[in-house]
C-alpha cells in the first residue's frame, strides 16, 4: 500500500511516488518515493490497524507523514502546487478509511498549526522599520483621527488629537450634525433624519436620488416597525418595542451600546412635524414629489429642536412635568455614540424602567414564561394603531410615485425594484417579523443605510467618503486574498482580524 500525493494526469495503475509529479510513502518497506521507482529509507513499515497521516505544508511546500499520531519528519520538499491525495492498493481485499477532517485527527494538527502561526506572526513583527518609524507613526495617528471623525466620535477625536498633536480636518459642529443624523437613522427615525439632512445639507438628497430612495424605503420599513415618527405621532404613547435588541447599534458596526442618558420633556414642548421644530423652520424645495409628513404633535416621539437631542415624555416616577428645550450645543458626553441607547420613548433610571408602557422593576424581574409574555407583548403593525396604518399605506403610495418618477428620469433600476418589492412584501404577512422578508425589520439593517448617508454627507463636503483606515484594512484583506489564490500559505496565519483585537 502506498499513501501520498499526485498531480492531475498521473498513471492511476501504479503506486503513488513511482511516476513524475507523484509522491508516496509505502507500507511494505517504509520507503518514500519522489517521482521515481527508486525509494529512499524514510520511516517504519505499516500494516493493518495503523493510522497514517499525510500533511502538506503550503507555507514551505513540504510534506511529512505521521504514524499513529507521531510525526515521522519531512519526507518531501519543494512540492508543486495542485496536488491531490492519492492511495494505491495492490493486494486484493485491501480496505482503507480516509479522514479529511470529518473526524478528529490522531495527530495533534492544531498544535502544529499554532506553531506555524507563531512563526508567521513573529516574522511580521520583526519586519524592519528602520528610520521611518516617526513617519509611519504620524501616518497611523492621522488615520485613527480621521476614523474617529468619520464615525462622529467627537470628544474622543478631540482628546486623541490633543494627545497626539494632530489636527482635526472637520469642524466640531459639522461632526455633531452628522452624528445626530446617524443617531436618528440608527434609532429607526428615518423621516426625521431625512428632514435634518435636507435642512443641514440642502440639495444633498436631490443630487443623490438613489440615496433618497433608499432612505424612503427604509422609512417605510420603520413605519411597519412602528418606530418612525410618521406613525409614532398617532399614538398617545410610544408604540410597543419593535426593536430586535436593546440599544441601537453604535455608529461603528458591531459595537453595542447601552447608555440611558436621556432628557425628559413635558407637554409644553414646541410643536414638531416629523421631529423638526415647526417654528421658523426652513422649507426644503425638492424636485422629487414630497412624501408628506404628519403635522400632528407628539411630545413622546420627537426631539425638541433641530439638534435632535433625545427626549422622552414618559417618567416612571410620575414626577412633575416640566418644559425643556435642547441646547444648541449638546455636551460631548451626550453626543458620544460609543455608549448611546435609544429607548424608543422610554425613560430609564437605576431602579425602575418603563419599556413602552410596561413597568420593569429590576429587583423583581421574573424569568418565567408568564412574566416574559407580559413584558414582551406581541409586536403589531405600526404599533397596532389604525390611523398609523392608514398613514403607512398612504406613504407607500407616495413611495411608488417616487419610484415611477425616478424610473422615467433615469431608466429602470433593478435595485430600486427589489428594494420596493421587499419593503411592500412585509404587508403580505400577518406577522412581518417572522416572515421570509422579516429580516428587514432587524435594527441591524439600519447600519448600511446610516453608513451610506454619512458617506454622502462627507463626500458633499469634499471629504473622503471612506476613512483611510478602513481603506487600508480593506486593501490588506484583499492582498491576503490574492496571496491565497496564488498558493502562498503564509497568509492563512496573517489575518487582519488577528491584529485588530
Amino acid at each position: 500500500m502506498g499513501i501520498g500525493l499526485s498531480a492531475q494526469g498521473v498513471n492511476l495503475n501504479r503506486l503513488p511516488g513511482w511516476d513524475k509529479h507523484s509522491y508516496g510513502y509505502h507500507g511494505d518497506d517504509g520507503h518514500s518515493f519522489c517521482s521515481s521507482g527508486t525509494g529512499q529509507p524514510y520511516g517504519p513499515t505499516f500494516t493493518t490497524g495503523d493510522v497514517i497521516g499525510c500533511c502538506v505544508n503550503l507555507i514551505n511546500n513540504t510534506c511529512f507523514y505521521t504514524k499513529n499520531g507521531h510525526s515521522l519528519g519531512i519526507a518531501f520538499t519543494d512540492l508543486p502546487s495542485n496536488l491531490y491525495p492519492t492511495v494505491g492498493l495492490q493486494t486484493p481485499g485491501e480496505i482503507v478509511d480516509a479522514n479529511f477532517g470529518q473526524q478528529p485527527f490522531v495527530f495533534d494538527i492544531e498544535d502544529y498549526m499554532r506553531e506555524w502561526q507563531v512563526k508567521i506572526q513573529s516574522t511580521i513583527k520583526r519586519f524592519p522599520i528602520g528610520g521611518r518609524l516617526g513617519e509611519w507613526q504620524a501616518m497611523l495617528q492621522n488615520m485613527v483621527s480621521s476614523y474617529l471623525v468619520h464615525h462622529g466620535y467627537c470628544s474622543t477625536a478631540t482628546a486623541f488629537a490633543r494627545i497626539t498633536d494632530t489636527t482635526i480636518q472637520e469642524e466640531q459642529t459639522s461632526i455633531k450634525n452628522r452624528q445626530r443624523i446617524q443617531k436618528l437613522v440608527l434609532a429607526g427615525r428615518v423621516g426625521e433624519a431625512i428632514e435634518a439632512t435636507q435642512q443641514l445639507y440642502p440639495g444633498l438628497l436631490d443630487h443623490n436620488p438613489n440615496l433618497l430612495f433608499m432612505l424612503k424605503c427604509r422609512q417605510f420599513v420603520e413605519m411597519v416597525n412602528g418606530t418612525d415618527s410618521e406613525v409614532r405621532c398617532f399614538s398617545a404613547r410610544s408604540p410597543r418595542s419593535q426593536d430586535s435588541y436593546p440599544g441601537s447599534p453604535s455608529l461603528s458596526p458591531r459595537h453595542g451600546s447601552n447608555n440611558s442618558h436621556v432628557h425628559s420633556t413635558g407637554a409644553d414642548s414646541p410643536t414638531c412635524s416629523n421631529g423638526v421644530v415647526s417654528m421658523k423652520s426652513k422649507q426644503s424645495h425638492s424636485k422629487y414629489p414630497t412624501l408628506s409628513s404628519s403635522s400632528s404633535s407628539s411630545s413622546s416621539s420627537s426631539p425638541s429642536s433641530v439638534n435632535y437631542s433625545e427626549s422622552n415624555s414618559t417618567d416612571s416616577t410620575k414626577s412633575q412635568q416640566h418644559s425643556s428645550t435642547s441646547n444648541q450645543e449638546t455636551s460631548d458626553s451626550e453626543m458620544e455614540m460609543e455608549a448611546e441607547h435609544y429607548p424608543n420613548g422610554v425613560l430609564e433610571n437605576s431602579s425602575t424602567r418603563i419599556m413602552n408602557g410596561t413597568y420593569k422593576h429590576e429587583e423583581i424581574l421574573q424569568t418565567d414564561e408568564s412574566s416574559m409574555e407580559d413584558s414582551c407583548p406581541q409586536r403589531q403593525l405600526c404599533g397596532g394603531n389604525h390611523a398609523a396604518t392608514e398613514r403607512m399605506i398612504q406613504f407607500g403610495r407616495e413611495l411608488q410615485i417616487l419610484s415611477e418618477q425616478l424610473c422615467r428620469e433615469y431608466g429602470k433600476n433593478t435595485v430600486h425594484k427589489k428594494m420596493l418589492q421587499d419593503a411592500f412584501s412585509l404587508l403580505a404577512y400577518s406577522d412581518p417579523w417572522n416572515c421570509p422578508v422579516g429580516q428587514q425589520l432587524d435594527p441591524i439593517q439600519r447600519e448600511p443605510v446610516c453608513a451610506a448617508l454619512n458617506s454622502a454627507i462627507l463626500e458633499s463636503q469634499n471629504v473622503p467618503k471612506q476613512p483611510p483606515l478602513m481603506l487600508a484594512l480593506g486593501q490588506a484583506s484583499e492582498c491576503l486574498r490574492l496571496m491565497a489564490r496564488v498558493g502562498l500559505g503564509s497568509c492563512s496565519f496573517a489575518r487582519v482580524d488577528d491584529y485588530l483585537h
